[in-house]
């Protein structure tokens, strides 16, 4: 199970961080993503991170803005957004890959079988 939080309303250039928590011991085994998706769009691939927190890989949409980490310690997967966009408003979704201990990160959404609720975040300009 996965909570997703942290969404709200802020203005263009402001900072978000938005957080996942999850459950179960073996939460520190599976890659973990966020996909968002925008009013009227389809659900896209934000950003996701190996396992062991050592690789990200960010949509070139997001890189240099967006920073990804996680602490297994804590079951928990972060989402630091910064120098927000218009266009960065949508629904966040966190997600856990369906392959324990994965190599590859994967951007597509059939890759994942746990999904949060979604967190609502809206960028104003």
């Amino acid at each position: 199970q996965l909570q997703a939080s942290g969404g709200g309303l802020v203005q263009a250039g402001d900072s978000l961080r938005l957080s996942c928590a999850g459950s179960g011991r073996a939460f520190g085994r599976y890659e973990m993503s966020w996909f968002r998706q925008a009013p009227g769009k389809e659900r896209e691939f934000v950003v996701a991170v190996r396992w062991d927190g050592s690789v990200q890989y960010y949509d070139h949409s997001v890189k240099g803005r967006f920073t990804i980490s996680r602490d297994n310690a804590k079951n928990t997967v972060f989402l630091r957004m910064n120098s927000l966009k218009p266009e960065d408003t949508a629904v966040y979704y966190c997600a856990r890959d369906s392959i324990s201990g994965s190599y590859d990160l994967s951007t597509r959404s059939s890759r994942y079988d746990y999904w949060g609720q979604g967190t609502l975040v809206t960028v104003s300009s």
